[in-house]
């Protein structure tokens, strides 16, 4: 017999099993097949081809109508707890990747971990007095860095110490070469550097002459130099000035065996001025082309000794000489080419002798207008070499001397030279050539001559500066007969510091004048020493010793001389 219901039953126990699948199979095909609908994310290039019908937040339109209808605002979280996914959020990846340079991110640096601070134990029972009184040292107790102290320093922002990521390396300062030497004083678009010296000593003949005496002196000397900071042009101003009083007053010779007076060439009053002032400016027109200006003023007297001086005066007659220049530079590639100006003029006061009366010194007063040619190639950016041409013309304001000369005059200079920087050991300027000079009066001969001029550095080591300078000249005068004067002066000094604060010079000097038209020739010799101590930027303490003298051959004309100084020099 085969099990369950009968068969009648059996018939109808199908057709109830299959009416209900029949119903839900009529109401479905009522109603939209939307969930049929082909979308772009049915088929993807996964695998199989094909994407499954239960995977999860699969679009089941492409259209907007699916949503239509919806609710599509976001619920509100507010008092409800913090959702919780089914899979965890990555960790670590704060430390991994790259950064915005597309460098590898490092881990940070974990701070070592500070140890507490362990201190002694409290005694609990205090000790026994002591029979006899007795001295304890007090000893500090030593105190541990604790963990809070350090943690509550003030620490450096990270841009100061360099650690930022990606930040450029720092530039380091430059190393100031001279850390004594003037800061100077920023005034507008000007750096302006004052400074002023005081002086005093001893010099055994401050007249420079025969068996002269000796005589206490003072000095000041004030100087200014300003320089602008402009992206073009330039301004550059140099003033340099100093007066120097002695103690000693002569009261003029004598012969003392007869009591008669006899001229003597050294005056009343030997204090004496002096004072160089020039402003050099420098106006760019364009890349290749500039123009040149320059403004100049020397205010001397005769140098002691000199034969120029006349006899019996009160004081030395203070000379003036000023004057300026107007030209341009042209530049045409490597060549380049400068033309100038030049006048100046030069006015000597009237001397005051020492009975009182006035003597006029207009037969020394003249100007002088100069003309200036300079050609230069730069063969390399170390070496420049030049040829340069100068023609002058010497106009006097007499003309006729005190002694009846007519000293009108005409002049040329022609050089060539270069200027140089070898190894960046020996820089300067060197050059040679040929000097001449015409008078209207023929009882006048002309005075001509090879000169050399030069201005040469060499630092054989970085303590250590030696400097040479030479240079050739002709110079008026007044003395009759002669036309002029041939003078070529040579100097070197050797400077070496040290320390820092501490400069040591040494100084050498030979000077030639030739009088044209007589038979003295003078040789003039200097040998001193300066010592240099450098308290501050703005406060330097100064020695000098140097010895001077002449031999001549006029008879009566060699002295010698000791110089002995000490200031003091304030500078900004």
């Amino acid at each position: 017999m085969e099990p369950g219901p009968p068969r009648g039953r059996r018939k109808r126990h199908r057709f109830g099993r299959a009416l209900p699948a029949a119903i839900l199979l009529a109401a479905a095909a009522t109603s939209d097949a939307g969930a049929q609908a082909l979308t772009s994310d049915l088929f993807n290039g996964q695998p199989d081809s094909f994407s499954g019908q239960n995977r999860p937040l699969r679009r089941i339109g492409d259209s907007a109508q699916q949503t239509a209808g919806m609710d599509t605002s976001t619920p509100s979280r507010i008092g409800q707890p913090p959702p919780v996914f089914a899979v965890p959020a990555g960790t670590g990846a704060s430390s991994m990747g790259y950064d915005s340079l597309n460098r590898k991110k490092r881990p940070p640096r974990r701070k070592p971990a500070v140890s507490p601070t362990v201190l002694p134990p409290v005694p609990t029972t205090k000790p026994p007095a002591p029979l006899l009184p007795m001295v304890v040292p007090v000893v500090p107790p030593v105190r541990l860095p604790s963990a809070m102290t350090t943690a509550n320093r003030p620490k450096l922002a990270p841009a100061i110490l360099g650690a930022v990521e990606g930040q450029p390396p720092r530039r380091r300062l430059t190393v100031d070469d001279d850390p004594f030497g003037p800061a100077g004083i920023y005034a507008g678009t000007f750096l302006v550097k004052p400074a002023i010296e005081v002086w005093t000593g001893y010099d055994s003949n401050p007249g420079r002459i025969n068996n002269g005496k000796g005589s206490w002196l003072y000095m000041i000397a004030p100087e200014l130099l300003a320089a602008s900071n402009w992206e073009r042009h330039s301004v550059i101003a140099d003033l340099r000035g100093s007066f120097t009083g002695y103690s000693m007053r002569n009261d003029g010779g004598c012969d003392c065996s007869t009591g008669t007076p006899v001229a003597s060439p050294l005056p009343v009053n030997i204090d004496r001025p002096d004072f160089t002032g020039a402003v050099k400016g420098r106006w760019d027109v364009t890349r290749d082309t500039r123009i040149n200006t320059d403004a100049r003023l020397r205010v001397f007297t005769d140098n002691p000794g000199s034969p120029n001086i006349q006899a019996n005066l009160q004081r030395y007659p203070i000379a003036t000489s000023f004057g300026g220049t107007l030209g341009a530079t042209q530049s045409f590639n490597r060549f380049e080419v400068t033309a100038n100006g030049l006048v100046d003029r030069t006015v000597y006061q009237q001397s005051t002798l020492s009975d009182g009366t006035k003597s006029s010194n207009r037969d020394r007063d003249y100007n002088q207008y100069s003309g200036l040619l300079r050609g230069s190639y730069e063969v390399m950016p170390q070496l420049k070499p030049f040829v340069e041409a100068t023609i002058d013309r010497r106009e006097r304001d007499l003309e006729f001397d005190r002694y009846g000369y007519a000293r009108n005059s005409s002049g040329y200079i022609v050089r060539a030279g270069s200027t140089f920087e070898l190894s960046r050991l020996i820089t300067g300027e060197a050059s040679a050539g040929y000097s001449s000079r015409s008078y209207e009066d023929p009882r006048l001969r002309d005075i001509s001559g090879f000169l050399v001029s030069a201005s040469l550095i060499w630092k054989p080591t970085g303590l250590t500066t030696v400097s040479f300078n030479a240079l050739t000249t002709i110079d008026e005068t007044t003395l009759p007969g002669v036309s002029g004067v041939l003078s070529r002066s040579y100097s070197a000094q050797v400077e070496h510091a040290f320390r820092r604060y501490l400069i040591g010079t040494l100084k050498f000097g030979y000077t030639t004048a030739d009088y044209d038209g007589s038979d003295r020739f003078d040789k003039i010799y200097s040998v001193g020493g300066d010592l240099v101590y450098k308290f501050t930027r703005d406060v330097h303490a100064k020695l000098q010793l140097r010895h001077d003298w002449l031999n001549s051959t006029a008879t009566g004309a060699d002295y010698q001389a000791t110089l002995f100084m000490l200031g003091i020099r304030l500078q900004r």
